[in-house]
């Protein structure tokens, strides 16, 4: 009974059967272990690189080891098979010299890839517009950069394209707020009541991270005298921080009976 199960499965023991498939395994779990060492290594780090570097570092560090096992279990294959591999690594050499001439777009992608990072021109969460599309960096890889608008279309992007970018996540956002309000009110009340505002949301709102003021009067309009607050804000929250500003300045406007003018259209009949 034995010596039959054995004829059985005697094929399926072959080193050639065999042989690939522990290779490919093996890889998978190291890589999986790699990839765990560098996440601890770059946490190590985390002081010294801020985080949006070290999630871009680490994307691209994943990349180039997944790569390198993939190359490393083909030639082991190829041993297994009995095919010598040390020809195949000499004429590497020769074949490099022809594949980098076929392969020049594909080298660009990877210098540039590498120059952005070094650069810091921008990294994985950052708000970046490239060309006419705006959105959030998903992936910074060796040949292209992945991202995602408000809107949720996603753009991938060569990186060899990539001349010229307008980071929005680099440096605080400014807020401004223009306040219109009648001329029958007494602007000195207004404006205590905008620097009150001012001093609460400096401390009730952790979007703002730098100073909120109200500059005061900044023009006459046919029907309001217009304030105007500005805040320095997290990269990109502006327009969140605005709306709350108004919807704030409303609720104290009503509060206190300040007149917020609107237009008005008088129709005079004959």
């Amino acid at each position: 009974m034995i010596e039959q199960i054995q004829e059985i499965y005697a094929p399926f023991l072959k080193k050639e059967i065999l042989g690939p498939i522990f290779i490919v395994i093996g890889a998978f779990f190291l890589y999986q272990i790699l990839t765990k060492i560098t996440k601890k290594v770059f946490r190590l780090k985390n002081g010294i690189l801020d985080e949006r570097k070290r999630k871009t570092i680490l994307s691209v560090v994943n990349n180039i080891i997944k790569y390198l096992l993939i190359l490393v279990s083909i030639l082991m294959i190829l041993e297994v098979y009995g095919i010598s591999t040390s020809g195949i690594l000499t004429s590497l050499g020769v074949a490099g010299v022809v594949g980098g001439l076929a392969l020049q777009d594909t080298l660009k992608d990877i210098l540039s890839g590498m120059y952005i990072i070094l650069e810091n021109q921008y990294a994985v969460g950052d708000v970046v517009s490239i060309g006419d599309f705006k959105g959030e960096v998903l992936s910074l890889g060796l040949r292209t950069t992945r991202i995602k608008s408000y809107t949720g279309e996603i753009k991938i992007i060569a990186n060899r394209n990539i001349m010229e970018v307008i980071n929005h996540s680099l440096a605080m956002s400014l807020a401004i707020v223009n306040i219109p309000v009648s001329y029958n009110e007494d602007i000195d009340k207004v404006q205590q009541i905008l620097d009150e505002l001012c001093k609460r949301m400096k401390k009730e709102n952790s979007l703002i991270t730098g100073n909120i003021s109200c500059l005061g009067m900044t023009s006459f309009d046919d029907s309001s005298i217009n304030f105007r607050i500005t805040a320095e804000v997290k990269a990109t929250r502006h327009h969140e921080v605005e709306r709350l500003l108004l919807k704030e300045v409303k609720k104290i406007f009503d509060g206190e009976n300040i007149e917020i003018p609107y237009s008005q259209v008088v129709v005079h009949r004959a």
